[in-house]
């Protein structure tokens, strides 16, 4: 038995998700996959140009009062970005294009930190290479690959399949 966990890495509430969720699918014995996707293109067939928090003020109070409530709750650290929502497009390439190597899970919660704990960029070669640091793995072999016209296919598939 499995679970796909889909995540965007803009996404406030992909953030606690990511934060726990392999922990406790592996209480419950299944095994957990994890799978990128990107908002943006959602968005855009629904005609918006920007996260529905900030087109509608209203709702998105909410979801920053929410979302402050459900890490103080968890024991996530959170601090709001002072850039919502940021670009995760890298990030999510490299975790779409190496979705199977058992340095995922790790990777994912590394590049939600900067994000929403440290108010750091995190489409940033930078950021992302400390995020990869844990790996062992090359970042200039991980960023080539993840940007193949095969990874960008597959990570346009798995958003495709996602909405």
């Amino acid at each position: 038995m499995h679970l796909d966990f889909w995540f965007e890495f803009a996404s406030t509430y992909s953030y606690p998700a990511a934060m726990r969720i392999e922990q406790l699918a592996a209480g419950c014995g299944v095994e957990l996959r994890w799978r990128p996707f990107l908002l943006g293109p959602i968005f855009h067939a629904q005609g918006w140009d920007d996260s529905p928090f900030n087109l509608y003020p209203e709702k998105g109070r909410y979801m920053w009062r929410d979302l402050e409530r459900i890490c103080r709750q968890d024991e996530i650290p959170f601090r709001r970005p002072s850039v919502f929502p940021r670009n995760g497009l890298l990030a999510a390439r490299i975790a779409g294009c190496f979705s199977g190597s058992p340095w995922i899970p790790a990777f994912v919660r590394s590049v939600y930190r900067p994000n929403f704990a440290d108010d750091a960029d995190i489409s940033s070669i930078e950021i992302l290479s400390v995020c990869l640091a844990d790996s062992a793995l090359d970042p200039n072999r991980v960023f080539d690959e993840a940007q193949s016209s095969q990874s960008n296919a597959r990570l346009r598939q798995q958003s495709e399949e996602a909405a």
